[in-house]
């Protein structure tokens, strides 16, 4: 695998000038130091994980290290001398020796492995190849004794990690043994179908291959072919033992690589005097204790190594967190014991832990399942039976009240209950502390620490057992022998018997990693500061500005930010030798009017960093006063504006002109807005200011009366903004439309605008001329002056636009346009009592239940970052409702009610609600968020109900828990295909939706409207529930609900099956019925499974049915039955031939058009040998589809009735559509929905499209009107149908 990575030979070993030299670039900041751990890990150089695991495991053998540290440089040669051409340098062990002092002493967070993989000739490639461990340890073992021949460490590998394996083959008949030994570096044991190390060992150096029958065995000795039997046995062990795990197979099958992930264990002490030849030694001499676990994450393909390694040295520093508390034993910790087998025991403890031991009969069984992890219908029904029925017998424990829905525990029993439990508690308590060497509990506490590339952490022993499994598991296992003892004086001790020049070398680097430190600390916290001097400045125009020029007056000085600002203020004395007096220091800053001092700073004692002065930083420096005299404003709060200011031009004679002037001016952004009239000499007016962020080019926003006294901040005015000023006097508005100034009413439209103030006015309605880009606060003050109200109006008022019923909608604010408030000219405003609500606020229409008449809803204002729970909160108190059983929900398009608002703590604004949306307050709490309330039913389709037949009586209850939507047919019978089902509700289930279906099968079964016997839940198929009828198909048993994407509203129910099911992604479930000879009806349905891996096609589908019913395919015709329309569509498998492929196959796919295959289809059958017709039908499909017949003729007269009483000017000289189909048929687009001019002529939407033509007169009284629609939808958008909406 590696090729020649490691190949190493004296005339090449100092010549350093290999293919893929990498260019090593000098880090900008020293390495950073070691970790709280004091261990030092290994930097990866891309994909070395597999090496840095290997490296840090040899590492932590302190033998293995001591060893190479012993070899001197007498006998390796010397790194310096590695360029010279006669010079012996054994690279890769002085490269070793180096790597593993840096590790020990060297202050780094983590060191290289550069130098260590340019003496094994590795490229750049190579480092960011990954490559296995296994195989990597083997090869460097290789290397390491070929660099080392010659010298006193020759058999260090030998020594430390070899061993022997005999292979013996007994005869039968002679006795004779034939054996033969293998060495090992290490052992390949086998991962699959095995449950541990220890089996492992036993299937490999215990168990005997037997030869007999046809695999006799050959005896040299007997000379003939005998009965034998092959053993094999370990030998000689090494100090240190290697276990590689096989994890990675070979799928023949698929013919693919695969990891296997099994539960494999491995103890951490192990004693192999089981497996060994010899074992007359003592058993200490067999024990050996795990010290290294090399772990792989990921798949076969690729992953990433990390390794457990226990400091035998105590090098590291092991300490971390403790848990304050110890786990309480409870009946999770005993779930796999013999107590769980015990009901009484584990009801007993359920009870206990309930407030007066009183708890529902239905929540004991979910108790029970949350407990012990499964149901009790599939643990205890078979043996002692149904919940009640147990209870009931044990009447001197259990006291069940009159109607049997609560169960409680008698006061003498729960006292005997409670001892039971201590008692049990302790005999459990004995035996785990009894466990001796298990992976929680040791004699002493091994620091074990997790090495991840750089990163190490410390872990405890227990944590081993995480990786027993999964894709993240077990890969290479080191032990070593337990009578293996370190001398005191090694024990936390880095320096022990390592060489006095590796000494030296690295106390010279640690003093060199110091002083780069120190000086890259001084540089990061060195910072450049700009002193600007107070007598340099003076005060003109709302800032600062230097008196001669910039450069004369600010000084640069570099200062430590780590000293203080006394310190500072000490330095600024020392250089400015003319101060005089106080010294005041304040942070300043360059705004386009000048410079502003925002901050003084003050407190000593404290760091420049802590009072976060930053690189670059503007320092004022003054009296703290006064400058040139003249108190100046500071703080952030009055920090100057540049606006742009633009108003009207006076004539000579004092008139305003139609000539605009712009001119810079300067405001503290503290200031009223309305000083802006003192600054140009303007008594009143109104102000404008310009829009930038506006979509289009320019708009330009009103300011209200009210809030002239805001400041400029608060109106979010900054630098740069541009302020119009319009006089009082000047009737027109001043607004840009094209670009250019409007000073006339040439392009003036109007609008209309209602008195709904409750004032009383000489007129009810009036006419204001305006534009797009006239501002709405223009439009209200010249109704109110046309309406002639009180003066007073225009601080409390607003507009509101009218629909077409006669609703009013959300107010307009005053500071939009016309064109951004999406108003159209001719539209009709009322002048409404009441203030608009503000950019930060919502104006929300709410109602009480999902049945909603228009002009019925209540409206509010609130802000919108209220919460949805204090939203509620004020809709209740609004209503006079109290109560916490009840939610939100946004109305939806459709003027129903949509999804509810879950998340009660989450802003309005967050959850996209906006003005004018319409929320609808529902009785009825919400599951907690992550949750879901699902109503579950029973059902029971058609034909022989077997062993569930004995509840079929219970389907006739009234519509409650228990309750029915239809009931079944008769028995015996024959049925219809397309009967109603029966729908039998069991109550609803509160989970969550991280929960698997078959969770929700389990916890469905311990409903107690449930009193069927069920074995398991893989004998339940669920539905979801779709117009009182199962829906789609919920398949996987181990798939989350939260992958259905269920919503909020789903209901499930649930069929009984005959024996288990695992339906797989190609399997469709149908019902077929065969069709019975001379009679117009069906015989019981039966479940068929189609595989459609290889295709939907209607030859596949009819092969399949053929071979359920053993019948002929040609002798066979089937139909897909619709049972909305009562019809039949026969499946054929004849296709027609077309010349382009992809129509063929279209036409072949029974998923799409016209039959629309799916789950729970019905398909009926019919046996050509006995009737040859084409008739699929019953007597009920002639009785449905006369009743269908009836509806539509219903529907067209109506149509008919309304065409002739529509105006004249929109019949047929008018090229639009007024066919019954198109006007009661919205969703089939292909009969002319929608019209050729583009507008919806359907009774319900008329009024709001006829608006669209230009021949729609002003009033239209004969229409008929919406009662749910408000307006018509935009152009292309398909109207309702399923109701009748409209009224004449």
């Amino acid at each position: 695998m590696f090729g020649d990575l490691f190949e190493e030979d004296y005339s090449s070993v100092s010549n350093n000038n290999g293919k893929g030299k990498r260019l090593k670039t000098k880090a900008l900041e020293p390495p950073a130091p070691r970790e709280f751990t004091n261990l030092s890990g290994i930097r990866n150089q891309g994909g070395t994980c597999y090496l840095n695991s290997l490296l840090q495991t040899l590492h932590f053998t302190p033998e293995f290290r001591e060893a190479l540290f012993s070899l001197g440089l007498e006998e390796l040669g010397s790194l310096e001398d590695k360029d010279k051409p006669d010079a012996k340098v054994r690279i890769i062990p002085l490269q070793l020796q180096r790597l593993f002092a840096q590790l020990l002493l060297l202050d780094q967070k983590a060191v290289s492995t550069a130098d260590l993989t340019d003496s094994f000739g590795w490229t750049s490639d190579e480092e960011m190849r990954q490559h296995d461990v296994q195989e990597l340890n083997r090869i460097l073992f290789s290397a390491l004794e070929t660099s080392l021949v010659g010298t006193s460490g020759h058999d260090l590998i030998n020594r430390l990690y070899h061993g022997t394996i005999v292979n013996q083959i007994v005869c039968k008949e002679c006795k004779n043994v034939s054996e033969k030994q293998e060495d090992f570096l290490d052992l390949t044991v086998a991962v699959k179908n095995v449950s541990g190390l220890e089996d492992a060992l036993w299937n490999m150096y215990v168990e005997e291959e037997v030869f007999d029958y046809d695999n006799l065995y050959h005896c040299g000795n007997c000379d003939r072919l005998v009965k034998a039997a092959k053993s094999a046995k370990l030998r000689k062990l090494p100090p240190f033992l290697t276990i590689s795990l096989l994890r990675f197979n070979f799928d023949f099958v698929k013919c693919e690589r695969y990891k296997e992930t099994s539960c494999y264990t491995f103890p951490l002490r192990i004693n192999l005097k089981p497996f060994c030849e010899q074992s007359e030694l003592d058993d200490l001499e067999y024990m050996y204790d795990l010290f290294s676990v090399i772990i792989h994450k990921g798949g076969c393909y690729g992953g990433h190594y990390h390794v457990y390694i226990k400091d035998v040295d105590h090098l590291g520093n092991w300490q971390f967190q403790e848990d304050k508390s110890k786990p309480d034993v409870n009946l999770e910790d005993i779930q796999n014991k013999e107590e769980v087998d015990d009901p009484l025991m584990i009801l007993k403890a359920i009870l206990l832990q309930e407030e007066s031991n009183l708890i529902p009969v239905d929540q004991l069984g979910q108790k029970l399942l949350k407990k012990i992890g499964i149901s009790w219908n599939k643990k205890y029904r078979k043996q002692y039976g149904p919940l009640r029925k147990f209870l009931q017998v044990h009447s001197q424990i259990f006291l069940l009240s009159s109607d049997e829905s609560t169960v409680r525990l008698l006061k003498d029993s729960s006292l005997q209950a409670e001892s039971d439990i201590q008692r049990n508690d302790q005999r459990l308590f004995k035996t785990l502390t009894s466990e001796s060497l298990t992976l929680n509990d040791r004699p002493s506490c091994p620091h074990w620490f997790d090495i991840n590339d750089s990163t190490v952490q410390p872990i405890k022993e227990r944590d081993i057992e995480q990786q027993f499994q999964g894709k993240e598991s077990a890969y290479m296992l080191f032990y070593r022998k337990s009578q293996l003892q370190r001398p005191p004086e090694a024990r936390a001790n880095p320096r022990y018997k390592v060489p006095r020049h590796l000494l030296s070398e690295m106390d010279a680097a640690n003093i060199e990693l110091q002083i780069k430190r120190a000086e890259c600390d001084s540089t990061n916290n060195t910072i450049e500061l700009h002193l600007h001097l107070g007598p340099h400045y003076h005060f003109f125009n709302g800032a600062l500005h230097p008196v001669v020029s910039q450069t004369e007056s600010m000084w640069d000085l570099t200062f430590d930010k780590r000293k203080t600002l006394g310190d500072l203020r000490q330095s600024i004395f020392q250089l400015l030798e003319f101060w005089e007096g106080d010294m005041v220091l304040s942070v300043a800053k360059f705004v386009p009017a000048g410079l502003h001092v925002c901050q003084t700073l003050n407190g000593d004692d404290l760091a420049l960093c802590e009072i976060e002065i930053t690189d670059g930083e503007d320092i004022f420096v003054w009296n703290g006063v006064e400058v040139g005299g003249i108190q100046i404003p500071t703080g952030s709060d009055c920090e100057p504006l540049l606006l742009n200011v633009l108003h009207v031009a006076t004539s000579s004679e004092g008139e305003e002109c139609q000539q605009l002037i712009e001119s810079p001016h300067v405001f503290p952004s503290n200031a009223e807005i309305g000083t802006v009239f003192t600054a140009l000499a303007i008594p009143e007016g109104v102000i404008l200011i310009n829009n930038t962020e506006s979509r289009g080019g320019e708009s330009w926003i009103t300011i209200p009366q009210e809030d002239l006294k805001k400041t400029f901040r608060e109106q979010g005015l900054r630098n740069g903004s541009s302020v119009l000023i319009q006089g009082s006097n000047n009737g027109n508005s001043l607004l840009t439309k094209q670009g250019k100034w409007i000073d006339t009413v040439n392009e003036i439209n109007w609008l209309q605008v209602r008195n709904l103030s409750q004032l009383e006015s000489e007129e009810e309605q009036v006419k204001i001329s305006a534009t797009l880009n006239t501002v709405v606060f223009d439009i209200r003050t010249k109704a109110i002056k046309e309406l002639k109200l009180l003066k007073e109006l225009a601080e409390n008022s607003c507009l509101r636009p009218i629909d077409r019923n006669g609703k009013l909608l959300c107010p307009v604010p005053d500071r939009c346009t016309l064109k951004e408030a999406g108003l159209k000219m001719g539209s009709s405003l009322g002048l409404c009592p009441g203030k608009a609500p503000t950019s930060s606020q919502l104006f929300l229409f709410f109602a009480l239940g999902s049945d909603v008449h228009p002009g019925t809803e209540m409206e509010i204002i609130v802000e919108e970052t209220i919460s949805v729970r204090d939203c509620l909160k004020i809709m209740l108190d609004k209503c006079g409702l109290t109560g916490e059983t009840w939610h939100l929900r946004k109305m939806d398009w459709c003027f129903e009610a949509g999804e509810p608002l879950c998340e009660e703590d989450a802003k309005l604004k967050e959850l996209m609600i906006c003005s004018g949306d319409t929320l609808l307050l529902i009785e009825g709490k919400l599951p907690p968020l992550g949750f879901l309330t699902v109503p579950i039913w029973w059902y029971q389709p058609q034909g022989p109900l077997h062993h569930w037949k004995d509840h079929q009586d219970q389907t006739n209850c009234t519509l409650s828990q228990g309750s029915v939507w239809k009931a079944s047919s008769t028995p015996g019978a024959p049925s219809d295909a397309h009967a109603e089902v029966s729908l039998w509700y069991l109550g609803d289930l509160e989970i969550s939706e991280d929960a698997t279906l078959g969770e929700l099968k389990s916890q469905a079964m311990t409903l107690p409207s449930l009193e069927f016997s069920i074995p398991s839940p893989a004998f339940l198929r669920a539905w979801t529930v779709e117009k009182k009828r199962p829906g789609q198909l919920l398949r996987g048993h181990q798939q989350q609900l939260k992958e259905y994407k269920l919503g909020k509203r789903t209901e499930i129910c649930l069929e009984p099956l005959q024996k288990e099911e695992n339906l797989g992604p190609w399997d469709v479930l149908l019902r077929t019925q065969m069709r019975l000879p001379g009679k117009r009806a069906y015989g019981p349905p039966v479940d068929v499974l189609w595989d459609t891996a290889r295709g939907w096609t209607a030859s596949s589908l009819r092969q399949r049915v053929a071979d359920v019913y053993s019948l002929p395919v040609e002798k066979i015709e089937i139909a897909k039955y619709f049972p909305d329309k009562f019809a039949w569509l026969p499946v054929s498998s004849w296709n027609q031939q077309t010349t382009k492929r992809k129509k063929k196959k279209k036409q072949d796919n029974l998923q799409g058009a016209p039959y629309y295959l799916k789950d729970g289809d019905t398909i009926g059958v019919k046996n050509l040998l006995v009737e040859d017709d084409d008739d699929f039908s019953t007597v009920r499909d002639d009785i449905g589809r006369e009743k269908l017949k009836e509806v539509a003729l219903g529907k067209r007269k109506r149509c008919a009735n309304f065409s002739l009483a529509l105006p004249a000017w929109i019949l047929p000289q008018d090229p639009v559509c007024l066919r019954p189909q198109c006007l009661l048929r919205p969703r089939a687009v292909s009969l002319c929905c929608l019209c050729p001019r583009g507008v919806c002529l359907r009774p319900w939407c008329l009024p709001a499209s006829l608006q669209r033509l230009p021949e729609y007169p002003q009033h239209l009284p004969t229409s008929p009107k919406c009662s749910v629609w408000s307006e018509c939808a935009t152009l292309g958008r398909t109207c309702r149908s399923d109701r009748d909406v409209w009224s004449h």
